[in-house]
């Protein structure tokens, strides 16, 4: 089990929102959600609570956004996401429509959390038992053990700092006294250097620093120029584990749709929104790409925050600038024939030159030669994911976000070639052979798919601390009643912040819409 086994499944308690506290009560009051996504159904489920009315318009053909499914012949994939952390989140989530999580999706402790495979033939793996990983340490290198925790101190105190604080409010927000008293507590020091700097000060070994400084990719971000606040995102993972949810985290999307309907929220999909109709300086409706407008009294975009000036009538909008943007992806969704043993449920392939492949990704902005390729295997830990005698793989690899690349068909197989030629290096089994279902996601398939730019999963980056703490607002600055919630804006990319996204703007529309 992780550090702290009850608090992984509990978590910090977090305040419920009150009926008729603050928030609005008239059925008149209607919401129009722009995306179904994971944020734009948790604020759909907490507005439906606070008594508006609520619609949701989808692009695509069904709800989730990035966190979809894919199946074919007995197989089945997550196309997103492939663990969630901060489980609490979701259970507060689900408590506002008066439903318990463990009715709804069954959530299963990955161990160990990862299994790291090193160009050098190094090969190791992370337990999510505190002690069994602190003798992994004392192995790797002297003191590892003792180093390793007063990491986790420091990703500690951050995470306390970041629940009274970042994952509480809005900046654009008036700070309340309670956050700014929580500031004095910040180790300065620390929080605001280089993230990849602070992890080489606790670590001695390049293993080590090579495996904590991947966490950054987590939300797209290289380690060399992100703060060293992102020490909780390794924290979160230690502390409170990896879950898998049973049969796919599609689980929490469909369980979300049905609790939606449920309360009377409508879905809509095939639902392209080209216009944000405003009024007297407010956001009035939005209009689809069919000619309907759709009347609200406030409107909430669950999609890249760039994209607003278009949907506002700026003609010639720049959007968001590539050297601005998170990564992407290159996926492989596998099929296999055959079980393979010894394979962990998720396992890292780490490059042989890591300082190179951030070079390839954000200074020239090409796929690397040599990726760093994550596999992971849910079928290892829930056999429905894949037919009797068979796996599921999703095979990832990093790549830029950029409006040129085409991904045509030469361009992706070279690609393909470069990431199975790193699994043959790290020593994975051989699976070509052995493919029965395969379908692969370019970045040129993502940005169509889900109107990302360039397909950058995450938006925008979180290199230097404007853009980690000053990503773009939860309400927009000039029109009244129009507001952003998911992974482009605060507090940041990830599941659980989309859903802290969520009720932050939730709580927002409670002070600033009721009547």
């Amino acid at each position: 089990m992780p550090f702290w086994p009850r608090r992984a499944v509990e978590g910090p308690h977090l305040p419920r929102p009150q009926a008729g506290r603050g928030g609005p009560m008239s059925a008149g009051n209607k919401a129009i959600v722009i995306g179904a996504g994971l944020g734009g159904l948790a604020i759909a489920l907490r507005l439906s609570a606070r008594g508006w009315q609520v619609t949701v318009l989808e692009h695509g053909p069904s709800p989730g956004g990035k966190m979809n499914r894919w199946e074919s012949q007995g197989f089945r994939f997550d196309t997103g996401p492939s663990l969630i952390t901060m489980p609490w989140v979701f259970e507060d989530l689900f408590a506002t429509a008066g439903a318990k999580l463990p009715d709804h999706v069954q959530l299963t402790l990955v161990e160990p959390l990862a299994d790291y495979a090193f160009a050098d033939g190094m090969r190791f793996q992370v337990s999510a038992s505190l002690p069994q990983w602190l003798a992994t340490l004392r192995k790797l290198e002297p003191r590892g053990d003792e180093r390793f925790l007063r990491f986790m101190a420091l990703g500690a105190k951050l995470f306390a700092l970041s629940q009274r604080t970042f994952f509480r409010r809005s900046p654009a927000d008036p700070p309340d006294w309670a956050s700014l008293k929580a500031l004095r507590y910040m180790p300065l020091r620390r929080a605001w250097g280089s993230y990849q700097r602070t992890v080489r000060a606790f670590f001695q070994t390049a293993h080590l620093r090579q495996m904590y400084e991947r966490f950054p990719t987590y939300v797209g971000s290289s380690p060399r120029s992100v703060p060293a606040t992102l020490t909780v995102i390794p924290y979160l993972e230690h502390a409170f584990g990896g879950w898998h949810v049973g049969g796919g985290l599609y689980e929490i999307v469909l369980s979300l749709s049905r609790l939606l309907e449920s309360r009377g929220v409508t879905i809509a999909t095939g639902q392209t929104v080209v216009r944000i109709a405003t009024q007297a300086g407010r956001a009035c409706g939005v209009e689809t790409a069919d000619g309907r407008l759709h009347p609200a009294d406030v409107v909430i975009m669950n999609g890249d925050p760039s994209d607003l000036p278009r949907l506002l009538g700026q003609a010639n909008a720049p959007g968001l600038p590539e050297a601005d943007r998170s990564l992407s992806g290159f996926v492989m969704l596998l099929g296999l024939r055959r079980r393979l043993d010894g394979i962990a449920h998720h396992t890292v392939c780490f490059s042989a030159d890591y300082a190179r492949e951030f070079d390839d990704l954000f200074v020239r902005r090409r796929f690397p030669d040599d990726p760093t390729v994550y596999v992971s295997a849910p079928s290892r830990t829930d056999p429905t994911m894949a037919p009797a005698g068979c796996e599921a793989l999703f095979v990832m690899a990093n790549a830029p976000a950029n409006d040129a690349d085409t991904w045509d068909e030469p361009a992706t197989a070279e690609a393909r070639r470069r990431v199975f030629a790193r699994l043959r290096q790290s020593g994975f089994p051989d699976i070509q052979s052995d493919i029965a279902v395969s379908t692969i996601w370019t970045p040129r398939k993502m940005a169509d798919a889900y109107l990302m730019p360039g397909g950058a999963i995450y938006g925008t980056h979180s290199h230097g601390w404007r853009k980690a703490f000053l990503r773009p607002p939860n309400k927009h600055r000039r029109v009244g009643g129009l507001y952003c919630v998911g992974g482009g804006t605060h507090p940041g990319g990830g599941t659980p912040t989309v859903l802290l996204s969520a009720k932050i703007v939730s709580d927002m529309i409670a002070r600033h819409e009721g009547r």
